[in-house]
């Protein structure tokens, strides 16, 4: 892209680029119309001015060196004969006296024998130090005749209102930008799980979004609570037949045949339980105020009870958190069980920083290829060539459950592979 680096100087925020498309016209305008008052008015005013001094300080001069009423002729054009200022060997100006600037070279210009401009010492009676004839004479003239007032009054007003008009354009900006900024909260609020109280406001375009939104929210939970209630009922419903077949086994004689189904339906059942735990996704519990080092020892602590390997790597200490607990723990079993599954031994690791938790679970089975690691994390998926499906049963729930899981907590969950243990590596990343 040609203007790659100019989009990455612009800001990226909806205040900052506002506020830019605000204040470029304002200084845009501000610097042409000054400009043009500049040269158009007071330059050419100044000049103007200054040439009909001209005439009158030259006929005062030649007065002055020829002997002549030249006391009466300054008195009549408003021009004082004054000494000599002894220092005054070059002109002198405010630097922002842009109109005297002006008058100075219009003074040189057409008046011969300058000899120093002082626009400084008075303001109000420049004084203008001429040769006349052997010596100096020095002129004292009213700087209503050389100029203009000093456009730099022009300029202070002009940034002042400028300042003052953006100051009020930008409280209207803040008003109208605020909607847009709860809806954002609304909607990002809403993707991890959370319903905030939301209503329309603001202008037209605005409220037609939030209205959308909340028609878009409200069927999305409908859709998510038949979802739920479907899957529920299911499994409720396939619970009777299968505990009436477990009772009927369990009447029949030991044999070969009767273990073989009664497998079957313990089978049966923990597939019922993990679509249970899948439709429960969506129904997360609320945030509590968390230590995710204690729920991540309390989760280790328990799946050692049971004869896992597995080994924790966390701080000894963690600030609480605002998190889900059931949920991440839920997250949690999904990923490590799953590790024990396909390896002899898996790996936690907590990490707590300012922005983010990270749970990181790895183990040392066969892993999965990468082109293949985002089929693995859909539900159903059963990956039989890059995970052995002979250790256990399961309906490729297991990685799904726990993406739910995290993007409903606003965070990510990525598959990589593992340097250290050689299987696979799973990043459970959820923000503060």
């Amino acid at each position: 892209m040609k203007f790659g680096w100019l989009k990455r100087l612009l800001p990226r925020g909806l205040y900052g680029r506002a506020a830019l498309i605000l204040l470029v016209p304002i200084v845009t305008l501000q610097i042409v119309v000054s400009g043009q008052i500049l040269q158009r008015y007071f330059r050419e005013v100044a000049g103007q001015m200054t040439s009909a001094l001209v005439l009158d300080l030259d006929l005062v001069r030649d007065q002055l060196a020829a002997g002549g009423p030249a006391a009466a002729t300054a008195e009549a054009l408003q021009i004082g004969i004054v000494p000599v200022p002894e220092a005054l060997t070059e002109d002198r100006r405010l630097v922002y006296d842009l109109t005297g600037l002006e008058a100075v070279r219009e003074l040189r210009s057409r008046l011969e024998g300058v000899v120093a401009v002082d626009l400084i010492s008075n303001d109000r009676r420049p004084v203008v130090v001429l040769q006349a004839g052997e010596g100096l004479v020095a002129l004292s003239v009213p700087r209503q005749r050389m100029s203009a007032s000093n456009p730099h009054q022009l300029l202070v007003l002009m940034v002042f209102f400028g300042l003052f008009m953006t100051w009020v354009a930008y409280l209207f900006l803040r008003n109208q930008l605020k909607p847009i900024r709860r809806l954002a909260e609304a909607s990002e609020a809403f993707g991890k799980g959370q319903m905030v109280d939301y209503h329309p406001s603001g202008a037209t375009e605005v409220r037609s979004a939030g209205r959308a939104f909340l028609d878009m929210r409200g069927r999305i939970e409908g859709m998510i609570e038949q979802r739920t209630l479907m899957l529920s009922g299911v499994s409720h419903d396939l619970r009777t037949p299968l505990t009436r077949m477990k009772l009927g086994l369990s009447m029949m004689e030991d044999g070969e045949d009767v273990a073989e189904l009664m497998r079957d339906v313990a089978e049966m059942e923990a597939l019922l339980a993990t679509f249970l735990d899948f439709a429960r996704g969506e129904a997360l519990d609320d945030p509590l105020p968390t230590d995710p080092v204690a729920l991540a020892s309390q989760l280790v602590a328990d799946l050692r009870r049971g004869g896992g390997q597995v080994t924790l790597i966390a701080p000894e200490r963690a600030e609480t958190v605002l998190l889900r607990p059931q949920a991440v723990r839920r997250c949690l079993v999904n990923l490590v069980s799953n590790a024990l599954r396909y390896g002899a031994a898996a790996r936690l690791t907590v990490v707590v920083s300012d922005r983010a938790i990270r749970f990181t679970v790895e183990d040392d089975g066969p892993g999965i290829p990468p082109e293949q690691r985002a089929e693995a994390l859909k539900p159903f998926a059963r990956l039989d060539e890059a995970r052995n499906q002979d250790k256990g049963s399961g309906v490729g729930l297991g990685l799904a459950i726990a993406r739910d899981i995290a993007q409903r907590h606003g965070g990510s969950l990525t598959l990589r592979e593992s340097a250290e243990l050689g299987g696979l590596r799973v990043d459970l990343v959820l923000p503060r």
